[in-house]
């Protein structure tokens, strides 16, 4: 009889980056809670420009890469840069959005 371990070596790994990043201060190897804030806001801007058709599927997906980017950046500790990503993914989606409590 086979492990189970075996059959989803995917879904270990993933689990284990999840757990990795919510261990721990925010050091390299870890996605700070201002990191994670400012995905979700980037993500529900972009279900709202999804939602209202405003946005093309090359910025969708331009923005979507630079998302996956910035969590690398983040990831690897370097939170400044990873929110400036982030901004940048605001600003391409949303000209003038008022997005973070402030117009960009």
């Amino acid at each position: 009889m086979r492990n189970n371990r075996t059959h989803h070596p995917v879904q270990w790994a993933l689990a284990a980056i999840c757990l990795g990043t919510l261990a721990g201060p925010a050091t390299a190897g870890s996605f700070t809670r201002g990191c994670a804030a400012r995905d979700m806001q980037i993500l529900m801007l972009i279900e709202e420009r999804v939602s209202a058709e405003a946005i093309s599927s090359q910025r969708l997906d331009d923005a979507m890469l630079t998302m996956m980017h910035a969590r690398t950046v983040c990831h690897e500790g370097y939170v400044v840069d990873a929110l400036a990503l982030y901004d940048k993914v605001a600003e391409t989606i949303a000209p003038n959005p008022t997005v973070f409590g402030q117009r960009q």
